[in-house]
């Protein structure tokens, strides 16, 4: 029987800035990551609806044989973390938390900035997270959508590797159209003098170096990616969980939309060809089991409270 691996899930193809750094940090664990991309974005639609494709998701993980499961996705961890954690028989780690946690650390003069999508600034996951980790911090929220946007035109337009994108987002950004919507988002948060940014979309590490361009040199960029990949690593080594490497590491990528774009733009993403990826049909996932279907008709969740 093969090791149970790590399970990871976002929208799309954004949450595997997140696999990535855990598949560095932790280069012999296995991982399974599911993309949604047949229902992405997710930060536009109701949260309730969202919540739904995280019980979905998380259900089609359990039955793959994961040890974990990480919520790569800002709005899905917003919307369905406790949720997720009260429903499934292993961990589930978010991405709002060790983003938080980066930016209290970080933070110099107590005023951090959170940009993300419109289901993710709504749900208040990251005042309230940074807030019960230093209640004297203050925060700044804008929901940024088009980033998202630009990045997925950008992976789509341009076919070199994705470090190439990363290098010349911010000539991106000289362009009139793309300074001037990056300007309308991000300079109420330079008014309110933030000196952390939290980039709460997984998307949005591939625009980092433009967004830094824009914000100056003395704001700190934080994606949470690698702090979440040291929050899984720790998880793992409390519970004496991590896998014994015997052979090829198996890393599985699966989406509910088009594999081929999948693996050709996740490829570049990841840093990394992801091989054959596997087709997962909503039907397959719209299957609940009754404890999920339970939990589901039990009525909001905190995170989902104040949206």
């Amino acid at each position: 029987m093969e090791p149970a691996a790590i399970g990871i899930f976002d929208s799309g193809l954004g949450g595997l800035t997140v696999a990535r750094e855990i598949a560095r940090v932790l280069p012999d664990e296995p991982l399974v990551y599911l993309g949604d991309t047949a229902r992405c974005p997710y930060g536009p639609k109701d949260l309730a609806e969202v919540r739904r494709f995280v019980v979905e998701i998380g259900s089609w993980l359990e039955s793959q044989n994961v040890k974990l499961i990480v919520i790569a996705c800002n709005t899905a961890t917003a919307a369905a973390l406790s949720l997720a954690q009260q429903v499934f028989s292993v961990p589930v780690l978010g991405v709002v938390e060790p983003g938080a946690r980066a930016a209290v650390m970080a933070t110099r003069n107590r005023r951090v900035g959170v940009i993300g999508t419109v289901g993710t600034i709504e749900s208040g996951a990251y005042s309230r997270a940074v807030r019960a980790l230093d209640a004297g911090v203050t925060v700044f929220s804008a929901a940024t959508p088009r980033f998202v946007d630009i990045v997925e035109e950008g992976l789509r337009r341009d076919v070199g590797p994705v470090e190439d994108l990363l290098a010349s987002a911010s000539d991106v950004f000289i362009r009139p159209s793309f300074y001037e919507l990056a300007r309308d988002y991000l300079d109420p948060l330079k008014r309110n003098d933030v000196d952390s940014l939290i980039l709460g979309c997984t998307h949005f590490p591939l625009l980092s170096a433009a967004i830094g361009q824009v914000m100056g040199v003395r704001v700190h960029i934080i994606s949470s990616a690698e702090e979440t990949a040291r929050e899984v690593a720790e998880t793992l080594e409390r519970r004496g969980q991590f896998s014994q490497a015997n052979g090829p590491v198996v890393r599985r990528f699966a989406t509910t939309g088009d594999t081929t774009e999948f693996e050709r733009l996740g490829s570049r993403v990841f840093g990394s060809p992801l091989g054959a990826v596997e087709q997962v049909p909503l039907e397959e996932l719209e299957v609940l089991s009754p404890s999920a279907s339970l939990a589901l008709s039990a009525g909001p969740t905190e995170e989902t409270a104040c949206a």
